[in-house]
């Protein structure tokens, strides 16, 4: 789940937690969490099924695993007194870039659906999302969620110690750009951890070689979000549901992502790296 862009106006140092290795591995219990529903949303999603429906099974599990759905209830970022965020999945079809409320919409085939999940886990959280086609998609269609998965892959290779925050943003927009695609430029990645959302909130444009340096222990939720058209977007009068102006078609893929001396570890991954095993 992605901030308000309102958020990027905090210094992108300010109140950045470094975790120890025992917070990781409670992080990787919320993320592994995470990636079974998200997998799980593989055989679920099918054309007749409605977002509520995905919703209804996604808090079902998450509260059996030991789980707090973390999207549900989140106070409103857009402005004070807004409506809470009201379910645990956001699902957001075709033209919807984010925030998604889950409802009575059946998919449909040739539909993108976007889901996105957030845990949390005994006080830890992680946050992922995938999009996925329904059914038979268009050439193009399939071509933007390919570009998107390939957006945040190379993100990840990024967050490594000793580069900087510029060079994840860098590879999302050089990725997405230079294949013929838009990043939102209003909605944001940002850091994860004791919260959901923790500094840094970072755009997913940029310049290599700039901006924060990344230190081990740092955690962050990973975001590509990718328009087929123009960039501009539009929240509806929900509060929460965000759609592109020109109704073209839209990606989402997150990783919660920790930095180390090494290589990054992927928390929301299905298979455990053995580092937090020691």
């Amino acid at each position: 789940m992605s901030p308000w862009a309102v958020l990027r106006t905090r210094r992108p140092a300010e109140g950045i937690r470094l975790k120890t290795w025992q917070e990781l591995r409670m992080m990787r219990e919320a993320g592994r969490i995470v990636a079974e529903v998200l997998e799980a949303m593989r055989a679920l999603v099918q054309p007749g099924v409605t977002t509520a429906e995905l919703d209804r099974w996604a808090e079902d599990y998450v509260r059996r695993r030991g789980g707090i759905p973390a999207f549900k209830g989140y106070p409103s970022m857009k402005d004070e007194g807004g409506p809470p965020y009201p379910a645990t999945l956001c699902t957001s079809v075709n033209h919807v870039l984010v925030h998604g409320i889950p409802g009575p919409y059946r998919l449909r085939e040739g539909d993108l659906i976007s889901i996105d999940v957030g845990v949390n886990f005994r006080g830890y959280f992680a946050d992922g999302a995938i999009t996925l086609p329904v059914g038979e998609i268009s050439p193009k269609a399939r071509r933007l969620i390919e570009v998107t998965q390939a957006a945040l892959w190379a993100a990840i290779a990024q967050a490594r110690a000793g580069r900087r925050l510029g060079d994840i943003q860098w590879a999302i927009q050089h990725t997405v750009e230079s294949r013929g695609f838009q990043v939102a430029r209003e909605f944001v990645s940002h850091g994860v951890g004791r919260a959901l959302h923790e500094a840094p909130s970072f755009v997913n444009r940029g310049r290599p070689g700039r901006g924060l340096p990344l230190r081990p222990g740092m955690t962050m939720a990973i975001e590509p979000m990718v328009i087929m058209g123009d960039w501009r977007t539009r929240i509806l009068e929900d509060g929460w549901t965000v759609v592109t102006l020109d109704g073209s078609l839209t990606a989402h893929f997150e990783h919660t992502v920790a930095i180390t001396e090494g290589d990054p570890i992927i928390l929301t991954a299905l298979e455990d790296d053995p580092r937090l095993a020691s």
